[in-house]
C-alpha cells in the first residue's frame, strides 16, 4: 500500500504523507444527533467515520520542509508510518532542514520526537505558532489527558530548543510558504499557504477531522476543538471561501490521496477530487 501521493506545483514538488488511519466513535461529535451522522456516512457510502493522520512534505528550491508528523504509535497499530512514508519518498529524517507545527495537538506533533523525548529530525528548525507555543506551555491550563499532551508538547519544544522558531500569525515558515491563523481549534491553529511559479495549495489545518461528515455539514464540530464556536465559523467560512476560489487545498486528516477542490452542495459541500 502506498502511504504517498506527489505532485509538482510550479517548481515545488509537493507529498502527502499518510501517517495511518482510525475511525472515530460518533461521541467525538457532541451535539449531533447519531442519526444525523448514520445519514451522512450512508449518504457517503460509509458504515465508520474515517479519518486519515496526514504530513506534508515540500521539497522547493533545495529546502526540505515537513509540515505536521503525525501520531508516531500513540493510536495504536494503524498509525505510526510516517517513518515509511518518507523513506517511499526518498527523504531521510536527516535531510529535513525545516519542519512545521500547524498546532501542538499529538497527533501533529508525536512524530517530531522519540519515545524517549529526542529529536527525530536532527537538522531540522522546527516553527511553531507564537499562540500555540504560549499557550501549551502553561501547565496550569490542563487536566487529565490534556495534561498528556501538553507534556508532549512541552516536551517536542524542548527537544529542538535552540532549534525553535517561534512565528505570529501570517509570518513566513519558509520560502514560498506562509502561514495563516485558523482560529477556534486551538488558541495558535495555522493553516498554510504555498505558492510556486504562479501555482498554490492551501493547507486547512484540521478545520476537518471527518471529511465524510464535517464537508457535507460544516456545522457539526468535533470535541477536540478549543472554542467550538470560534471553530465552526472558521469552518464554514474557509469551505466558502476555497468553493468560492476554487482553490487547491489538502489538511491535516483527509483522506488518500487528500489534494481537493470543493463545490457547494445543497446547505454544505463536497469534496472533487483533481
Amino acid at each position: 500500500m502506498s502511504r504517498t501521493v506527489t505532485r509538482t506545483l510550479g517548481a515545488a514538488e509537493v507529498t502527502i504523507l499518510t501517517d495511518g488511519g482510525v475511525d472515530f466513535p460518533p461521541d467525538l461529535f457532541p451535539g449531533t444527533d447519531e442519526a444525523r451522522i448514520g445519514a451522512l456516512l450512508s449518504q457517503a457510502g460509509q458504515t465508520g467515520i474515517r479519518t486519515n493522520f496526514n504530513a506534508v512534505l515540500v521539497r522547493n528550491g533545495g529546502r526540505v520542509v515537513l509540515l505536521d508528523a503525525g501520531p508516531r504509535d500513540l493510536f495504536g497499530p494503524s498509525c505510526g508510518f510516517l517513518p515509511d512514508a518518507l523513506a517511499e519518498s526518498g527523504v531521510k529524517p536527516d535531510a529535513v532542514d525545516t519542519l512545521f507545527a500547524t498546532h501542538l495537538h499529538p497527533d501533529h506533533i508525536a512524530g517530531m520526537v522519540t519515545p524517549d523525548g529526542a529529536a527525530v529530525f536532527p537538522n531540522a528548525e522546527l516553527v511553531v505558532p507564537e499562540a500555540e507555543r504560549d499557550f501549551w506551555s502553561d501547565e496550569s491550563r490542563f487536566e487529565g489527558d490534556t495534561a498528556d499532551w501538553a507534556a508532549l508538547a512541552r516536551t517536542v519544544l524542548a527537544a529542538y530548543g535552540n532549534r525553535l522558531r517561534v512565528i505570529g500569525r501570517d509570518a513566513q515558515i519558509a520560502p514560498g510558504l506562509t502561514a495563516f491563523a485558523l482560529p477556534g481549534h486551538t488558541p495558535g491553529h495555522c493553516g498554510w499557504r504555498l505558492d510556486t511559479g504562479g501555482d498554490a495549495l492551501l493547507h486547512v489545518g484540521d478545520i476537518v477531522h471527518a471529511p465524510d461528515l464535517q464537508v457535507a455539514d460544516p456545522e457539526i464540530g468535533i470535541a477536540f476543538d478549543v472554542d467550538a464556536g470560534t471553530a465552526r465559523t472558521t469552518r464554514k467560512r474557509l469551505l466558502d471561501e476555497l468553493a468560492t476560489d476554487g482553490a487547491l487545498f489538502t489538511g491535516g486528516h483527509f483522506l488518500h490521496p487528500a489534494f481537493h477542490r470543493v463545490e457547494r452542495s445543497g446547505s454544505g459541500y463536497r469534496l472533487v477530487s483533481p
